[in-house]
Parts: C-alpha cells; sequence; structure tokens
C-alpha cells in the first residue's frame, strides 16, 4: 500500500484575504462557511504500481465556519486524461483511505458528494494560475507580491496545517465562476505552490 506524489497545487476559497482557515483550521471563516476548491496537476508519481503522472484531480467542499467541526461536503473530478485504474486509485488517495495528508482531514467529511470524470486544465503563467473543470468550475488566482518588495518574491506562510504543504504562497482571485455538485461560491483569495510532495 504505497504510493508518491509530486506536482503543483491552486486553491481558491469563499473567504476574504487571507483566509482565517488558512492560519488554523479551528479559526472562524469569514462567513458563515468556507466553500472552497482544491486543484492537484501530478506531475509524476505512482499508487500501488499504477503510473498517476498527467493526472489531475479536483476537490469542491463546503465546511461549516469552523472547519474543525467536521460534516463537509466534497465532491472529487478525477481528469478525463485518466483511466479506470488510475480513477480508482486517485480516488482512493484523495478520499484518505491509503493514508497520507487527506486521511487527516477524512474524519471531518460527513457527506461525500461523488466523484466524477471531468476535463480538467490548470494552467500556470508567472504569478497567474488558472483552473478550469467542464464540471462548473472556472476560477483565476494571483500569487501576492507585497507592495515595496522589488525581487517579485510573493508572500508565503511558513508553519500551516494543510494537507499539501506547511508553506503556500499567498494569492488573491482574479475571477471565479464555481457551481459544482450543488457547492456555489465566488472565490475570493488563495493558495498556491509549484511543488508538493506526497508519499506514504
Amino acid at each position: 500500500m504505497s504510493w508518491n506524489l509530486r506536482g503543483s497545487y491552486v486553491e481558491t476559497c469563499s473567504c476574504d484575504l487571507m483566509c482565517p482557515c488558512s492560519l488554523s483550521l479551528d479559526h472562524g471563516a469569514t462567513y458563515d462557511f468556507c466553500r472552497v476548491t482544491f486543484a492537484f496537476d501530478i506531475h509524476e508519481g505512482a499508487v500501488e504500481g499504477t503510473d498517476i503522472a498527467g493526472c489531475k484531480v479536483v476537490i469542491i467542499a463546503d465546511t461549516p465556519k469552523v472547519m474543525t467541526e467536521g460534516n463537509w461536503r466534497v465532491g472529487v473530478f478525477v481528469g478525463d486524461e485518466a483511466d479506470d485504474t488510475q480513477f480508482d486509485q486517485l480516488v482512493r488517495v484523495f478520499s484518505g483511505q491509503l493514508g497520507g495528508p487527506m486521511a487527516g482531514l477524512a474524519p471531518l467529511i460527513g457527506d461525500v458528494l461523488g466523484a466524477e470524470r471531468a476535463t480538467i486544465e490548470i494552467d500556470h503563467d508567472g504569478l497567474r494560475h488558472g483552473v478550469r473543470v467542464s464540471g462548473g468550475i472556472d476560477f483565476e488566482i494571483e500569487d501576492i507580491v507585497p507592495f515595496g518588495v522589488d525581487t517579485g518574491r510573493p508572500v508565503k506562510f511558513d508553519g500551516m496545517f494543510h494537507p499539501v504543504a506547511s508553506d503556500l504562497t499567498m494569492a488573491e482571485a482574479k475571477h471565479s465562476r464555481i457551481n459544482a455538485f450543488g457547492i456555489e461560491y465566488e472565490g475570493r483569495t488563495g493558495l498556491s505552490t509549484s511543488d508538493f510532495s506526497w508519499a506514504a
């Protein structure tokens, strides 16, 4: 039951800049809920011997104001480039069934809304990151370079409790249209990383 993933990651959520949940899951969201989309572009990896390089996964979630209260509603999209075996293995990894970072979030999920195939596009252009899913997701975020920083280096948070990494780049949403699995919201803030690495 071994697996590993490496790739890039993009997220947007309904909280105002910056998302309190990103600081700590037990901090209340900006509103009475947090709705979030996680997008994974897998550059290399294998799950129990199945090569999954080139696959994409997008998860959409509707959570309470305080995420640690649980009862998350979650839907999963797997890119249509995945064959049946890749699809099944990716659903197992991203539902937490095979351990790893997502297993830490699995107890918070109250309702799995489904896992579907979709056409997923994840684009990176410097500070900008776009995600489009044929199931009803279209957003773009831009990494935040602080005023007065001449190097162009965007802001990173270090020491986060996040399934992807502990040091993610802060971003803001430039546009969003998100309505999937009955979860609809306007993305306002975001996170990104050019390199995440998981193994179990």
